[in-house]
């Protein structure tokens, strides 16, 4: 009998250490918020702390559909392949609309950002 109450306490001791280390993971996700207008982001520079981001795109007039493409710095952004792909939005962002990207977890470095359908320069984003 004290060996089941042993085994039950543990059972009950790993659940509940799970569910809080999945609670902190999700906690870590922060949110950065970007606007394009016509032909830009609102958004020059960014800089952020190494760790896990969802970007929101709002299109803000800017064309009637923008999204988001983030490279690590110097790489060419014509090649899809260079693109880091879980930073798109799940849906392109139409007029006066706010569309999200997944859950994209950035190490230390430069990267570069930038809307090929509204055609905007390409900017700046350092992880310290």
């Amino acid at each position: 009998m004290k060996n089941l109450i042993v085994g039950l306490f543990l059972v009950a001791f790993t659940l509940t250490a799970t569910a809080q280390e999945k609670m902190t993971k999700t906690d870590a996700v922060k949110t950065v918020s970007l606007e394009q207008t016509k032909g830009e982001f609102t958004q020059k520079k960014l800089t952020l702390k190494e760790g896990t981001y969802i970007f929101k795109v709002s299109n803000n007039n800017a064309a009637p559909e923008v999204g988001l493409v983030l490279i690590e710095a110097g790489k060419d952004g014509s090649k899809p392949e260079n693109h880091i792909a879980d930073a798109y939005v799940l849906q392109m962002v139409k007029h006066g609309k706010t569309e999200s990207t997944k859950a994209v977890t950035l190490n230390k470095g430069t990267y570069k950002y930038f809307c090929p359908f509204n055609k905007t320069p390409e900017y700046t984003l350092t992880v310290k």
